[in-house]
């Protein structure tokens, strides 16, 4: 519902009431069977939590973090020879073989679509020259991006006493990692050739869950099911982190579901304009329209915007040119600002005239 109100006073100020319809069945949060969990928007804010401060093993999802290493200090495209020594690693593989030639955007898809931990030692020695230097990089990339509780020891995730971070950590490096093309573009792969094999990505959420458009998988016996993901639907985009999680499949369905029935990304000015006189134009009037503002809101938000506008305006006019403001308010606190523009350019007329007697009139009467 649209309610438009004109107040005459020496700033003219119009109030327009935005009724955000509320969601149909809005979900409660549902039970996780993680023993850690989080759910953030893409812009930063926490929607869920539990125990989200736990310091965990998180095992193959240590390869969100290989993966951003990689490809932010190598070429995607460079030639790795893969020697003895990177194959044959511990836990699942990608099963390289001595003597091999793989590009790096190769070993990456193998990194993180099947989990390959060969994969990630050949990555690492190649990026550092050994895997200790690539862990002070890991370990340094943490630092930078505020994971305050994490420690790597490996590029693989493998069990280790001083391996270890939590779930508001991860989610915070996935945040991240999903605003690079190339990590995006590779953990959203459901499957790709590579060399003989075609390697099927371990992510099933992909398949099953709407919206999935990323995500890494891990799993040992001490460190249990551990799984981060990104979720986006009609341009509103969550991840979720769930370590030790028995059910963690469901955990992010049931997750994600709950998250989108009660808050979204609106484009809060959509359908939003306002009429002013011009004196002395071609035109009588001129439209006027906000600079579109998307906010992350509850879905049965009710909002209220206040455009503070001139009573009239003299042409020449230009269009996209600022003619005023408008504020959002949600239960009566300012939330966001923005522009209100001119939406075409009005030349003058001929000769100059004055504001007609029917454009003050409609003015006086608002």
């Amino acid at each position: 519902m649209l309610i438009v109100k004109r107040f005459i006073s020496t700033v003219s100020a119009l109030l327009l009431a935005l009724s955000l319809c509320p969601a149909a069945n809005a979900e409660a949060v549902p039970a996780v069977s993680a023993q850690s969990a989080v759910v953030i928007h893409a812009g930063g804010e926490t929607l869920y939590e539990k125990n989200a401060d736990a310091k965990l093993l998180i095992a193959s999802t240590t390869k969100i973090m290989t993966a951003i290493v990689v490809i932010e200090n190598c070429a995607l495209d460079d030639s790795v020879e893969i020697l003895p020594q990177w194959c044959g690693i511990e836990g699942s593989s990608m099963y390289l073989e001595p003597g091999q030639s793989y590009t790096v955007r190769e070993l990456l898809t193998g990194l993180l679509l099947v989990s390959g931990n060969d994969a990630a030692t050949a990555l690492a020695c190649h990026t550092a020259g050994s895997e200790e230097r690539f862990v002070l990089m890991m370990n340094k990339k943490a630092a930078a991006l505020g994971m305050r509780s994490s420690r790597f020891s490996n590029p693989h995730g493998l069990n280790a006493a001083d391996h270890f971070s939590t779930a508001r950590d991860m989610v915070r490096l996935m945040a991240y990692c999903m605003d690079n093309e190339a990590f995006a573009a590779i953990s959203g792969m459901k499957n790709r050739a590579v060399g003989a094999q075609t390697l099927i990505n371990h992510n099933r959420l992909l398949w099953r869950c709407p919206g999935c458009i990323g995500g890494k998988t891990g799993f040992t016996e001490a460190a249990g099911r551990c799984l981060v993901s990104c979720c986006e639907r009609d341009g509103t985009r969550y991840i979720c982190v769930t370590l030790n999680a028995p059910d963690d499949w469901n955990d992010h369905e049931r997750l994600y579901d709950w998250a989108f029935s009660r808050y979204s990304d609106r484009l809060v000015t959509e359908g939003v304009s306002f009429e002013i006189p011009v004196v002395s134009g071609r035109h009588e009037s001129v439209r006027v329209i906000p600079a579109p503002l998307t906010l992350f809101l509850p879905t049965d938000a009710e909002l209220t915007l206040e455009a503070e506008l001139p009573y009239f305006v003299f042409a020449p006019i230009e269009a996209g040119e600022e003619a005023g403001t408008a504020s959002i308010f949600l239960d009566g606190e300012k939330i966001a600002e923005t522009k209100l523009l001119f939406e075409r350019s009005v030349t003058p007329a001929a000769r100059v005239g004055k504001l007609s007697a029917d454009a003050m009139e409609r003015t006086e009467n608002e």
